[in-house]
């Protein structure tokens, strides 16, 4: 038996796929927008930090 064939099984597994696909859409929106708003010299020192010794 394929793995799906469990996963059809269990009552309401769509919605742990539903909460995981939010949850990181979220996280990704929030992350461009921090990346759009952030100051550009804190980004530049971010950029930095492997170089610096």
């Amino acid at each position: 038996m394929k793995f799906i064939n469990y996963l059809e099984k269990i009552t309401g597994v769509d919605i742990f796929a539903l909460s995981s696909f939010f949850i990181f859409f979220s996280f990704f929106v929030i992350m461009a927008v921090w990346a759009f708003k952030a100051d550009k010299k804190l980004i530049d020192r971010i950029n930095r930090i492997p170089l610096d010794n």
